[in-house]
């Protein structure tokens, strides 16, 4: 018989994973209080403490956002369109903003007094210009909330394929003030939206709320549950707001334990998650290599820091002396751009440096390996890698052909790894990337887009009346 728990004793044994035990820390045992939460990971054992308060936060959040989904079917499409008009407006409006960039120069200052990268939390006018532009984007695609997939007909009858919308999304994004676009983007095809954002950028994110996403919705008459921030620098608020079952798709951006432990906080709760995981790609040169396109590629894949940056560049031994040349001039254009020096690893077979993503944030840093052939190439990539992006620069059709299907990566192309975008591939605007790290996907691609967050209902429609079973 379940009882509450109220308190949690030092040395207490805890089972995990079917076969496991840990202990409570006596940190914990002290800090634990009546109506906290604890939620053990099933994969790692690892204890996480979730305070009363984070987890009341996270729970309206997501319960405004559940009612708010209920509310949303009797919106129109125009109004949703209006909505992403109307925050776009505000974004572009100086004195509007004004109250923004204060904030964000607030979160940045603090980040730069405690020693934190500072690269992609200031909301440049770049920036600015690019989260107006997903709004818009937002505004004008063709996707709705209800589309017939298909059809099959029968004799007496018809069934359609609906796409609807899912119900409630859940983000955990990294502490950068872009996320927005991202964020509200699942409004597009009838969810409604709870996040929480990295405590860097909460202050900006606070801002954002109050000057422009929330006079937004109202202006276009949505609920105002539609797009909810868990106001909580806590890591427990994350924990509480995955392990809510109301959330139909739980998405973690960024990479790292902490995101494989929101993930496994999900799974073992019952919620769809999708992760992104640890980023980094991967270029090998062959044989045949030609010398400028392998530089070209290697120069655009490290224009600046994100997931899909060139982190460890393969060059054929038979190569090694035009190309390695070439890699290091590539390299040094890079962070000429940035008035700096990089920073290169010349690694060897079965370094486990090569599993390591490279985080810089005004200094390119990269990998560099010799292989004796593309074959040991993708050997190194499938055992050392993410599981993420590969690109392989040949001469050779067949060279590509068995690289594409040797390879074990979702994303996979012939020139610079920065093509790896929902916007700038699909056309699409991208809710989160996902690699392979922990498997195939089922049923998807690893690009997740606004479009793709659906349900699939059956519609009959009887022409008999007399048709029965």
């Amino acid at each position: 018989m379940s009882q509450p728990l109220h308190s949690l004793v030092a040395g207490e044994r805890l089972i995990f994973g079917g076969n496991r035990v840990t202990t409570v820390p006596a940190e914990l045992a002290d800090q634990f209080r009546a109506g906290d939460r604890l939620v053990v990971v099933h994969e790692t054992g690892d204890l996480l403490h979730i305070r009363q308060a984070d987890h009341a936060t996270a729970a309206a959040a997501v319960g405004a956002a559940a009612a708010a989904f209920a509310e949303l079917t009797t919106v129109s499409d125009e109004q949703i369109s209006a909505f992403y008009q109307q925050f776009a407006a505000l974004l572009n409006d100086d004195a509007v903003f004004a109250s923004i960039a204060a904030a964000n120069e607030a979160d940045v200052h603090s980040a730069t007094q405690r020693g934190r990268a500072t690269g992609r939390l200031t909301l440049s006018a770049a920036m600015r210009a690019d989260m107006i532009a997903g709004l818009q984007v937002w505004a004008g695609i063709d996707t709705r909330r209800s589309q017939q997939m298909g059809e099959v007909q029968h004799a007496q009858w018809a069934v359609q394929q609906w796409r609807d919308p899912l119900g409630v999304v859940a983000f955990v994004f990294e502490g950068r003030p872009n996320v927005f676009a991202d964020a509200t983007g699942v409004l597009r095809t009838g969810n409604t939206v709870v996040f929480r954002i990295g405590s860097d950028a909460l202050g900006t994110a606070r801002a954002i709320m109050a000057a422009a996403v929330q006079p937004a919705l109202a202006a276009a008459g949505l609920p105002a549950g539609a797009v909810q921030l868990v106001d909580s620098a806590a890591h427990g608020a994350g924990w509480a707001l995955f392990a809510d079952q109301r959330v139909s798709l739980a998405v973690a951006r960024g990479s790292g334990t902490a995101v494989a432990q929101l993930g496994a906080v999900a799974r073992q709760h019952g919620v769809p998650v999708s992760l992104h995981g640890t980023g980094g790609a991967w270029l090998v040169a062959a044989d045949t290599s030609d010398t400028e396109r392998f530089a070209l590629a290697v120069r655009h894949s490290l224009d600046r820091k994100v997931c899909n940056t060139l982190n460890v560049c393969c060059i054929v031994r038979s190569r090694a002396h035009d190309l390695v040349p070439a890699f290091h001039a590539a390299v040094h254009a890079a962070a000429a751009a940035r008035a700096v020096a990089p920073i290169i690893h010349e690694l060897t077979i079965d370094h486990p440096c090569l599993g390591h993503e490279w985080e810089w944030d005004t200094v390119p840093e990269v990998a560099l390996l010799i292989v004796d052939d593309v074959a040991q190439a993708v050997q190194q990539c499938n055992r050392f890698s993410p599981h993420f992006v590969a690109s392989l620069i040949s001469g050779d059709a067949t060279e590509h052909e068995s690289f594409y299907r040797a390879v074990d990566a979702p994303f996979v192309g012939d020139g610079f790894t920065r093509w790896v975008d929902g916007q700038f591939a699909l056309v699409q605007p991208e809710l989160g990337l996902s690699n392979w790290q922990a498997g195939r996907l089922f049923g998807r691609g690893g690009v997740l887009s606004g479009d793709s967050v659906f349900t699939v209902r059956l519609r009959a429609a009887i022409t008999d009346p007399t048709l029965h079973r």
